[in-house]
């Protein structure tokens, strides 16, 4: 990972500055949201607290499994060197989910209704955290102007590509949001969006391929795409989960493109600085 500056015994790594900046921008979003649907500010936040940890969890838990068993089986205290990489994000979305459900029972509201505001939130936090993530993608073929010189290579900056689509699904939910039918169409829109993303990516990505180009998280993405619209099946045929929003407080769409654009153009920058 790549330092920006260390104080005495004390780091800062730019991916870590990017996901506290996602996490603390994303716990803003989500309270705001959940005030215009009457849902208490501490509920949103131990929501996403709730989130990041089984996340960070779930996406190591992943990584160990599908991506390199036999060598965290064979280096069980190497499992623990989080630092140090392995994550994946499918697992922790999964797991983030599992545990979500069960903070929903916990505070009696129900599971969608939290969901929805939650995965708002999480694409924008994925967008920003992405912008420090220092795992670069294959050798570019055919030289860009926007690649990046790692090692003497130019790379595939495979960040740069998510966070831009991060950051069109944000504003998709967004815009949905204030139109919603029914609850768990913004957490569906989100499961099969970003698996569509992630696996659109992963073409520029290196690892572990199953079949021709088509790796792990391509099958992983897969399944959540299925699991998605199975929920969207469930959901749209039983009436208990429509709603009106009638009396939802809308942002002009022109102000939402904005925030896009300046989104897209402040993290290309700050990427290729620190980059």
């Amino acid at each position: 990972m790549k330092e920006l500056f260390s104080v005495g015994p004390f780091h800062v790594y730019f991916f870590g500055l990017m996901v506290a900046i996602a996490i603390i921008s994303a716990t803003f979003f989500a309270e705001w949201q959940a005030k215009k649907r009457g849902i208490k500010d501490d509920i949103m936040f131990n929501l996403v607290i709730v989130g990041v940890i089984a996340g960070v969890v779930g996406a190591r838990l992943f990584y160990i499994l599908f991506y390199n068993p036999s060598f965290y089986f064979s280096h069980p205290m190497e499992i623990l060197k989080i630092n140090e990489g392995g994550l994946s994000i499918h697992g922790g979305i999964l797991v983030a989910v599992v545990a979500g459900y069960i903070y929903s029972i916990r505070v009696k509201i129900s599971f969608f209704k939290l969901a929805d505001i939650f995965v708002v939130a999480m694409a924008l936090a994925q967008g920003i955290g992405r912008v420090g993530c220092d795992v670069f993608g294959k050798v570019m073929t055919h030289i860009m102007p926007w690649g990046v010189n790692v090692g003497g290579n130019i790379m595939h900056p495979a960040q740069v590509y998510e966070f831009i689509l991060d950051y069109i699904l944000f504003i998709i939910l967004w815009r949905k949001s204030e139109k919603q039918k029914y609850d768990g169409q913004l957490f569906v829109t989100y499961i099969i969006g970003f698996s569509l993303i992630r696996g659109i990516v992963e073409f520029f990505r290196i690892n572990p391929v199953i079949w021709g180009p088509f790796s792990i998280s391509h099958l992983l993405s897969l399944v959540f795409i299925v699991a998605g619209l199975v929920i969207y099946s469930y959901l749209k045929s039983n009436d208990k989960y429509r709603i009106k929003n009638d009396e939802a407080i809308i942002v002009p769409t022109y102000l939402k493109i904005m925030a896009l654009i300046l989104l897209i153009i402040i993290s290309l920058i700050i990427f290729y600085i620190v980059q």
